[in-house]
Formats: structure tokens, sequence, C-alpha cells
């Protein structure tokens, strides 16, 4: 268990926070890009603090705060210029870097704009999501994560508005030995209580099978996950990040060609972005996606209950019913939850790395050094592509019978590889 004040340390995200300035030295995703096509000024929240998010008239992006620095009118009302946004309230008139370049009422050789402006941060636009960075100058780079930077996919976004601190979300990531009974015995409780049958083996976490063994690994940019499932000889060899942790918001979760991240809005909200990378394995060429859709995830179901016949549902329930900021001066931890206290020795640790003026874990600052990363890591053979049409919020996608059909069109590559498939299974059935 913690201290109250070492939960305190570990959970504020505000400015001036331990968390909070740790968190500044990361990019986090505040709104898909296909949302600023249909409105081009968008208020955010992100670590405590209201911004507006908004593309100016010359496509430039610009993340200011939000209240407009002479009468306190909210810039979400804002008009976008060729230079900037203009507020609606008394014209005066920001660029992207925050420096006001106009004031229509002002005398003509007043100086007074030279001596205002809006606090202003970075954006940057990658994988169809806006990125932004809070922290000092000069920004890092956005990790080269394999689904935000492949050119042959078509991708997908879902999002939640989660009423919980962002901890309590991502020590879900590797609190491995919760997915035996949140997603297998409870799962199977709620589909009976819905009059339908369990899910069959297959469609199953890890095939229904438990996990006997756990273990992780630091590397490059987080945490690596190894399982061992029963069934498996004693010597067998564990799988090795199959869904890694992205220190210190994001984890591969939900598919292989998914990107689950979650946002710090507040000390008591989390903006969860269900990311889906959808890869055709048939060698042919994608067609161009126009729009990558943002779709909003239901939380509740048509009763206003927990909608928890999906795996993600399940884990978001399982956050929020911790509380807005879960105790953990009160919590007792047993020796199989070794990835909570891994993931919090991690944060604690680049917290001190930050206070003492260093980058924290995975900065990422050469660009010669930001190479596409795979993230399906198999360090036993050959890496796996990564993109497959297989995370079961896809449900919820507004272009999911596109997708469908993208990722079952027929193909020479698709003919041999079922042929092969059907000749393996009727030697099996010889056998």
């Amino acid at each position: 268990m913690l201290t109250a004040e070492e939960n305190k340390k570990l959970t504020e995200v505000g400015p001036g926070t331990p968390g909070g300035e740790l968190l500044r030295r990361y990019w986090h995703p505040v709104a898909g890009a296909s949302e600023l096509e249909s409105e081009p000024v968008l208020g955010v929240r992100l670590l405590g603090e209201d911004l507006v998010l908004f593309r100016d008239l010359s496509g430039k992006l610009g993340l200011l705060e939000a209240a407009c620095c002479h009468r306190k009118v909210s810039l979400v009302s804002g008009i976008p210029q060729e230079q900037g946004i203009r507020c609606c309230y008394h014209g005066w008139l920001y660029d992207c870097e925050g420096k006001c370049i106009e004031q229509p009422a002002e005398p003509t050789f007043s100086r007074f704009k030279d001596a205002v402006g809006q606090r202003a941060y970075v954006a940057q636009e990658l994988g169809g999501l806006i990125w932004a960075y809070m922290g000092p100058l000069p920004a890092p780079l956005i990790p080269a994560l394999d689904v935000l930077v492949h050119e042959d996919a078509w991708r997908d976004i879902g999002k939640a508005v989660i009423p919980c601190n962002w901890v309590q979300c991502i020590e879900n990531s590797v609190d491995l030995t919760h997915v035996d009974y949140l997603h297998g015995l409870y799962y199977d409780y709620v589909l009976r209580r819905q009059g339908r049958e369990p899910l069959p083996k297959s469609d199953r976490v890890f095939g229904g099978r438990k996990q006997v063994e756990i273990g992780f690994d630091k590397f490059k940019f987080g945490i690596k996950k190894r399982r061992r499932l029963e069934g498996d000889t004693e010597n067998a060899e564990w799988q090795v990040g199959a869904n890694p942790l992205i220190f210190p918001t994001m984890t591969r979760a939900g598919g292989r060609g998914s990107l689950q991240i979650r946002v710090p809005v507040d000390d008591v909200t989390t903006l969860t972005f269900l990311y889906s990378c959808s890869q055709p394995d048939d060698g042919l060429p994608v067609p161009p996606q126009e729009s990558i859709p943002v779709y909003d995830v239901p939380l509740y179901d048509e009763n206003g209950k927990w909608k928890t016949d999906w795996v993600t549902g399940q884990d978001i329930m399982a956050w929020v019913l911790q509380g807005p900021i879960m105790d953990r001066s009160t919590e007792q931890l047993g020796a199989s939850d070794i990835g909570i206290k891994l993931i919090r020795e991690m944060i604690f640790e680049e917290i001190d790395a930050v206070a003492n003026g260093n980058d924290p874990y995975g900065t990422v600052r050469d660009p010669s050094e930001n190479l596409p990363f795979l993230l399906q890591i198999n360090e036993s053979g050959p890496a796996r592509r990564t993109g497959y049409m297989d995370n079961h919020w896809h449900q919820f996608s507004p272009i999911y019978g596109e997708l469908k059909a993208l990722m079952s069109r027929p193909s020479p590559a698709r003919t041999a590889m079922e042929e092969e498939a059907k000749k393996k299974k009727e030697a099996s059935y010889i056998s």
C-alpha cells in the first residue's frame, strides 16, 4: 500500500504537481484529426488545463489556453483566421504561438499587444490523431509506433470519457491476473444474465486457458509482459511482449492492430482512445482512406447499467468502481501484483528524474533513432505484421462493414493461405 501523500504524488496531474510535471514531458492525443474537419475549433481539457485546439485557415494547428487574456471569454467560440484565431468578443487576434497580433479597438500606435498573449502549447498530427505536448521546449519526438505510421492501412478511432484517475486505468494494463476472472468468469456471468451462451474457447482471451505464471521486463518504451498458460510445459517459452505497455499512458490490448491510450484530463477524468489500424495481409494495394472516423464508445446499456458484454467495457467498469481516485493507503497487494508495484515504481522514479532535470523514460529526440517500432514483439521468431481487424470495439465503428470487406477481400494470396489452412486442418483429422 501507499501512504496518502504517495498516492497524491502518484495521481495528481495539474501544473506544478510532481505527476503533472512528468506527464507534461510526453505527447498526449487530444482529438482525432477528422474532428477538426467538421468543427475547426474544439475545446479540450488536458492535465487539468482548459485549452482551445484549432486549425487556422492556412492549415496550421494551434493549442492555446482557452480563456482570452483580455476579458476571459473562451476562445472555443473564436473565429479561425488566415493566421491564428480571433476572439469573438472584442476581436483580439492570436497566432498559433499565442502572440497577440491584433487589438482592433486599441490605438494604432499602441504597443499593448506586444505585452500580452496566450499560453501556447505544441500540437502535431500523426496517425489520424492530434497530439499535444505541454512541457519545456524543445519538444521530443512522438515515438513512431507501428500502427501510427503504417501507410498501407485503414484506421478508425473510438473514444470514451472515463470518470476516474488515469493511474487506475494504466495499472489495469499490468494487472495480468484480472484477465482470468473479469474477462472469463465474470464475462460468462454477464452473458448468462442476458440469456446468451458463454463464449466458445476460440473466442476467449488466451483460448480460455488460465495464466499460471506471469512476469515483466522493461524495454525501450515501457514494459513487456510474460505469461505461461495452463497446459504449457514447465520449460515452455513464455509469451514475450505481445501487448506491451508504452510508458506512461499507452498499451496494446484488444488486437494486433490496436493501441489503447489513456489521456489524463484532470485528477478525476481520463479520456480513453481505442485506436485501430486495419492492415490487409493479402499483398494488394490498400485504397486511400478519405477520413479517419472518430466515434463514441458506449459505457452504458439502454437501461443505464454498465455495458460489460465486451472486454474493454469490463475493464472500464472496474476502473471506475475503484473510485474517482483509488485510495491506495488501504489496499492489500499480494504476490501476484508484481506488475502494479513495477508501474508505480517507474512513475515515482521518472517523477524524480524530471525533478532532477532529466528526460523521462522512453524519450526520443534523435530523428535517426525514431524508426517505425513494431509493438507486436516476438523474440523467438520473425515479427508478425501488426494490422488485423480483431479489436473487440470494432462492433461500434461506423465503418465496421467497410473494414470487414477490406480485410476479407478476395486475392490470390488469401486464397493460397486459405487452401494451406484447409490442408493442415484435413491433415490433423487424418492423424
